[in-house]
């Protein structure tokens, strides 16, 4: 049950790397547009980043119990 809440909740990563699309989406091509893009790809690899770690941080609470 503890997957299905982590697959169904937003990072806050993500959700920050929407918000930066949807104002790359209001800006004419150029350069500060393009750097939003640049940054919410980052922010999208953070949250993957975030995901792929949290079931090892679940595994050491775990062992520290």
């Amino acid at each position: 049950m503890a997957r299905m809440q982590i697959a169904t909740e937003a990072s806050t990563w993500l959700v920050q790397a929407k918000d930066f699309l949807n104002e790359a989406r209001r800006l004419k091509p150029g350069p500060e547009r393009n750097e939003l893009r640049q940054t919410a790809k980052v922010l999208r690899e953070i949250a993957k980043l975030e995901t792929a770690s949290a079931p090892a941080k679940k595994l050491d609470r775990r062992r520290r119990s």
